[in-house]
């Protein structure tokens, strides 16, 4: 057996100051790619190492449809607009003033929400509703500005909210999932459903629901908070619940 070879300090000091060593004639030769010349024959060249393509490695635990928005030349002048990278019109001016009172407008008390935390919402169709009365059908939409990020359990998606041919407001919609790949459809619509209700904050809609102010007395006055028992597990916690319904939603009953 060979015995490992000690080089004291100081004659690793007189070595590390020699020039590297040559590549031998072991060496495979770099690889080269072709150059047409228009005045002659064809040459080759090294190829260099930012001409080679490295594969693209996935990170571990995330899934992408590789739905990225179709690319399109920048906007300038009366050229299409990139909604996946464009600003264009944002804060440029305001909306007429009949838009913003219909944007800005007191919602219904019968439209308003709970959820079984406790947290105010507005149903998703009623901010489009609202987008339809203040911009009109095909006045507004939502466009996709990147691809789909999936997780073994959540999916999102940033979206930008266009009005009138502006952009208003973008944001990251989400939505969880359980029961496998065939639930992702289902959690493709709720994600864009999310991104939507977020962006129409900007533009004011349903601003009460964030306003504490708000949120304490209309709790007082439409909710009540009772006790309920899980129908399955028999565990039991406080919930929230609107006056108006007299039962909680399954799997949950009052006691």
């Amino acid at each position: 057996m060979f015995k490992a070879l000690r080089i004291p300090f100081r004659s690793y000091a007189l070595f590390k100051d020699l020039p590297r060593r040559t590549a031998s004639a072991t060496t495979p030769p770099r690889p080269v790619k072709p150059i047409i010349s228009s005045n002659g024959p064809k040459i080759s060249k090294p190829v260099e190492e930012e001409d080679i393509e490295e594969p693209v490695v996935q990170p571990v635990g995330h899934l992408s449809f590789h739905d990225s928005p179709i690319g399109i030349n920048p906007s300038h002048g009366n050229g299409p607009i990139n909604w996946s990278d464009s600003f264009h019109g944002l804060g440029q001016a305001p909306f007429p003033k009949e838009i913003i009172d219909t944007l800005l407008a007191p919602i219904e008390n019968d439209d308003i929400e709970i959820t079984p935390d406790g947290l105010l919402y507005l149903p998703e169709i009623k901010y489009r509703r609202m987008l339809n009365r203040a911009f009109g059908p095909g006045g507004w939409g939502l466009a996709p500005r990147t691809e789909t990020f999936i997780t073994p359990r959540q999916i999102s998606r940033e979206y930008a909210l266009i009005c009138h041919g502006r952009l208003v407001s973008v944001a990251r919609g989400e939505q969880d999932y359980f029961g496998g790949e065939e639930k992702i459809t289902t959690a493709l619509e709720g994600c864009k459903s999310n991104a939507l209700m977020r962006c129409c904050k900007d533009l004011g809609i349903a601003s009460e629901l964030w306003d504490p102010s708000f949120i304490k007395p209309w709790k007082k006055k439409y909710c009540d908070e009772v006790f309920a028992e899980h129908v399955v597990n028999k565990k039991k916690k406080k919930l929230w619940k609107l006056k108006r319904n007299k039962s909680l939603d399954y799997p949950y009953k009052q006691v």
